[in-house]
């Protein structure tokens, strides 16, 4: 009767996938589940901020110069307005209205505009100054005096009257209407770049 060698045992060395012993293995394996845990964490953290707290956004246009220049990056955050309603004067970037859909943009298409009067408040642009409650706003941020005139109008409920520091070369309220405070996306905080005017806004 001829003998046979009996094939390696799956415990035997011989049987492993690599060159590892068992124990070095089993740490190869357990570094791996924690570095992909701690991705994992990493990226639902980065998603939670972003939705709920700040978020990176970029000008693409000129309508807020000189406050703002195109291709300025800056922080937007959403937490203050969650306890009390936008600001006269604030600087915010909402989800475009109904008006500006009907125009032709996306309805993720974010504007970036300044507060300019609030629900209940009047509002009229005349001999290049815009009024609030009857009284001429001292305006040092804007590019020029506005080109145009609007008739009186009051602000809605729940609503705001929006415009661009640029006046004259911005798609704001002036032309579209007043833009619902649920729209509001949040408020323009911190300019990081370009690192030359870095700061708060």
């Amino acid at each position: 009767m001829t003998s046979e060698n009996p094939s390696p045992s799956p415990q035997t060395p011989e049987a492993l996938p690599s060159n590892l012993h068992p124990a070095e293995a089993k740490s190869v394996g357990k570094a791996l589940l924690e570095n992909i845990q701690i991705l994992a964490i990493a990226l639902i953290l980065a998603l939670v901020i972003r939705f709920f707290i700040a978020e990176p956004r970029f000008i693409p246009s000129d309508s807020m110069v000189p406050t703002l220049e195109v291709r300025d990056r800056l922080v937007v955050e959403k937490i203050s307005y969650r306890f009390h309603p936008p600001q006269f004067g604030d600087i915010i970037v909402f989800d475009p209205p109904i008006q500006l859909q009907k125009q032709g943009f996306d309805r993720d298409q974010a504007f970036i505009k300044r507060v300019i009067a609030l629900p209940g408040q009047t509002v009229q642009v005349k001999g290049g100054k815009v009024y609030v409650d009857g009284t001429a706003l001292q305006e040092p941020y804007i590019a020029e005096a506005p080109a145009y005139e609007t008739k009186l109008l009051t602000v809605p409920e729940n609503h705001l009257f929006v415009m661009g520091d640029n006046r004259n070369n911005s798609n704001d309220s002036h032309v579209w209407g007043f833009l619902p405070i649920p729209n509001v996306i949040g408020h323009a905080s911190f300019r990081f770049w370009p690192i030359s005017r870095m700061g708060s806004i």
